[in-house]
């Protein structure tokens, strides 16, 4: 009887490992890792990572070569990091950028491609870079504006964190101001206004106080005494501060994530960011109207700013549905702009010294990211929602502790690189099936190029647009009912723009069709049909 028993024992063992070993199977081949979590590349020392991200900036930073923008904290970090000047993301808007840049994967293959979809519902073993670094080892957490809230679960992605993440309703304000008014206003006639409008809207009955006032009043830009704590994105550094603290004092490597909100509208600032630039020298966009030969689907109304109500502003949309505004108001929103990255640099410094003073700074990479650009009148745009360089071409700067010589890259890349990268740099293994390229060969200083192109998309009801940027040029070919994932010909192409920005950097004429540039856009659809050739089968 006891020799049955432990015969028995043995059996079950025997069992219970080959259904473990099945079900580890699986869960690699559902979330494309190729070996089971914990697996690192060598033996060195974890490197704890500190992932910075900010709402909708364009690379409006000195450190990218704009002599206007004041912003002496992300200067001094580019002084030692990497900068990646040509950079793009996937989708220039914040859900499908953000999905895409947290799971490694483009669009089309996420589904992420408007501010209601929700990633898991749509791919729910997706696997995101924070999920897989806490499946390493890893302490995660995460404050801000990391997935757009809309399109991830109410926890903004459990699966990421090992921590609840802390929501920006939940962290401290300013306990003389407290929380600011929906989430943006300090400024005192604002908010008094505010306050007598949502009385005004409860006495008529109206079901949704909240959107009567925006639908009536919702100022672009503010200017106030507040303190930067009594703003949403002062609050979210020191948070982030906070959570640092806790991070230095685990036995675990740590991900922490930061997520500010500005310089996306509203312009919410103190007057101290408003009072650093001259409102006379505020610089206008040079081109102002369409490109010469360009499609005008690739344009849109500016419907996002549209939506921001005041009484000293006046919308008017042209014959070609584009946004005109008067000279004093565009000077306003730009100025407003910058003031908000100003805001946003000083609050990156705050963290940034809070990981020096812990002594973190030798052992973590530092990662500091736009989701997406922006227009700032540029074609009469305003907002993201084109392929056009404004709204595509997003600042990404990665410092590594063990390589601190500082490179400025122009060769292309994109955001789906950023997950392949950090697992290298960090010693784990690459997940299988991931859209981007590792960037530490970059990081290094072992090469300057690691891809031909970088590749963006947009949408316009059911037709696609599909925009291929390298060094030198910009090739967006548009296709009617099909995305990249499907069988695509070069008969489904209805139109195709081609923009030179070493003689042509505004986008003032597309090139496509032209004689000149005939053997540049035949290479560069060549290129793009056998893009769409490698999505389709993936």
């Amino acid at each position: 009887m006891k020799h049955f028993f432990l015969l028995l024992l043995i059996l079950l063992s025997i069992n219970f490992w080959n259904c473990s070993s099945v079900s580890q199977k699986k869960a690699v081949k559902e979330n494309n890792i190729p070996n089971p979590p914990g697996k690192k590349t060598n033996n060195a020392k974890p490197l704890n990572i500190l992932f910075i991200a900010i709402d909708d900036l364009k690379p409006t930073i000195g450190a990218y070569g704009d002599p206007y923008a004041i912003t002496p904290n992300m200067d001094k970090f580019a002084e030692k990091a990497v900068v990646f000047n040509n950079n793009m993301c996937q989708w220039a808007v914040c859900g499908p950028s953000r999905a895409s840049l947290m799971t490694g994967k483009r669009p089309d293959y996420t589904k992420v491609r408007d501010l209601k979809t929700r990633m898991r519902d749509i791919n729910p073993d997706i696997l995101t870079i924070p999920q897989y670094f806490k499946e390493n080892g890893y302490l995660t957490m995460g404050v801000g504006k990391i997935y757009d809230p809309r399109c991830v679960d109410k926890d903004l992605d459990k699966p990421s964190w090992s921590v609840p993440f802390y929501k920006e309703y939940k962290i401290p304000y300013n306990k003389d101001y407290g929380q600011p008014v929906f989430g943006y206003y300090q400024n005192p006639k604002i908010k008094n206004r505010i306050k007598k409008m949502l009385v005004e809207a409860k006495a008529k009955g109206v079901k949704n106080p909240r959107r009567y006032v925006h639908q009536h009043y919702k100022p672009p830009y503010e200017i106030s005494d507040a303190p930067d704590d009594a703003y949403v994105d002062g609050a979210i550094a020191n948070q982030g501060m906070r959570m640092l603290e806790t991070a230095a004092k685990q036995d675990k490597p740590f991900f922490v994530a930061v997520g500010f909100k500005r310089p996306h509208l509203p312009f919410v600032a103190n007057k101290k960011y408003w009072d650093l630039y001259d409102t006379d020298k505020i610089p206008l966009a040079k081109y102002q109207e369409m490109a010469v030969n360009g499609p005008k689907l690739a344009y849109h109304s500016s419907n996002e700013l549209r939506s921001y109500k005041d009484d000293s502003i006046e919308y008017r949309l042209d014959e070609n549905n584009l946004l005109r505004l008067d000279k004093k108001t565009q000077k306003k929103l730009i100025h407003g702009y910058y003031a908000c990255t100003s805001f946003v640099d000083a609050q990156v410094g705050k963290v940034l010294n809070k990981l020096k003073d812990l002594g973190l700074d030798k052992n973590t990479i530092v990662v500091i990211w736009g989701d997406h650009g922006w227009h700032l009148g540029d074609h009469s745009l305003w907002n993201k929602h084109s392929n056009f360089e404004q709204a595509t071409r997003s600042p990404l700067m990665i410092y590594s502790p063990e390589n601190t010589k500082p490179a400025q890259i122009d060769s292309p890349t994109e955001f789906v690189d950023i997950f392949p990268t950090l697992c290298e740099m960090a010693g784990l293994e690459i997940p299988g099936n991931l859209d981007g390229k590792s960037l530490k060969p970059i990081v290094e200083g072992k090469t300057g190029k690691i891809k031909d192109f970088a590749v963006s998309e947009m949408r316009r009801g059911k037709k696609w647009g599909y925009s291929f940027r390298n060094e030198h040029y910009r090739y967006t070919v548009w296709l009617k009912n099909k995305v990249s994932t499907d069988p695509v010909n070069e008969n489904d192409i209805f139109a195709e723009e081609l923009y030179d920005y070493i003689n042509d950097p505004l986008e003032t004429v597309n090139h496509a069709g032209e004689k000149k540039y005939k053997d540049i856009q035949n290479k560069m659809k060549e290129q793009a049909l056998d893009f769409f050739k490698k999505q389709a089968h993936k």
